[in-house]
């Protein structure tokens, strides 16, 4: 049996993806007031807009245990696969790498191999989808795991958020770096680096920082083929006019439009709007 991957419900891959490819997904959590569930499972993005929409309501996320990934590869592997690649968001935003690395010493280093992808939407879901592409091309483990982290050191991300508030509560990025959007009618764009969320530029108005999300996407881009995914909370017409004007400048392999789930969508807040690259070689 080939190696199996697996992810988290972070990774934003399009629908019927996962099954039809053989991912395994283990979700985060997120609560909703006193309302608690899984992201994809019993929380979507519309009740996580809801909840936002509802000042009264405390939004907050959860890593998944390190004995649900454990039970997972322990299936896994009871079923046949050579080997488990689990590929996560960035360690940087959350512990979910972190569970999923003790697991994995747990169930057995040499059998299970855990990739931070440094990134999240399909930043991370690029990555997931190497890693099954070599899997079902019978690679090894650590060939596996390679092409994951290969797509990892490729992608880059760039966002625009309505407000730095809440990324600043949830601990993604510092005291220091929310000041960088503070001022009114001041929309902050920024980028994920080593993980790390940090600010990038300021822009005066929304079409504004959707015209700068396509000039960094086409720039990191460079001149040839290029996978690409805009994302986005609550801002679907600005999503989709972002990845018309990047179909018409570049040479676009894959695309995809999609809001953002629950989790991340409970640390940027509505108003998200963002961009995926991983140039080819």
């Amino acid at each position: 049996m080939p190696v199996a991957v697996v992810t988290d419900s972070t990774s934003y891959l399009p629908d019927g993806v996962a099954a039809q490819r053989g991912i395994r997904i283990v979700a985060l959590e997120v609560r909703l007031g006193d309302r608690v569930g899984r992201e994809g499972v019993d929380i979507d993005t519309a009740q996580l807009t809801a909840a936002l929409a509802d000042r009264r309501l405390d939004v907050q996320t959860s890593r998944p245990t390190p004995g649900e990934f454990a039970a997972l590869y322990r299936d896994l592997l009871a079923n046949g696969a050579d080997g488990v690649v689990s590929v996560h968001l960035s360690r940087e935003l959350s512990g979910t790498w972190e569970a999923a690395r003790v697991a994995a010493d747990e169930v057995g280093p040499d059998r299970v191999r855990v990739v931070d992808s440094c990134a999240a939407g399909m930043g991370l879901g690029y990555a997931v989808l190497a890693a099954v592409d070599a899997a079902d091309a019978g690679s090894s483990g650590a060939v596996v795991e390679a092409a994951a982290a290969d797509v990892a050191a490729r992608c880059r991300m760039f966002f625009s958020v309505d407000t730095l508030d809440r990324l600043r509560r949830g601990g993604r990025i510092g005291a220091a770096a929310a000041l960088f959007g503070t001022a009114l009618a001041v929309k902050p764009l920024l980028h994920v680096a080593d993980g790390k969320i940090l600010p990038l530029e300021k822009v005066r108005t929304t079409a504004r920082a959707g015209q700068r999300l396509v000039e960094l996407a086409v720039q990191a881009a460079g001149d040839g083929p290029v996978d690409l995914a805009v994302h986005h909370l609550g801002a679907a017409a600005r999503a989709d006019e972002v990845a018309e004007r990047l179909r018409d400048r570049l040479d676009v392999t894959r695309l995809l439009v999609s809001e953002v789930g629950a989790v991340i969508g409970a640390h940027v807040g509505t108003g998200l709007l963002g961009v995926v690259v991983v140039p080819k070689r």
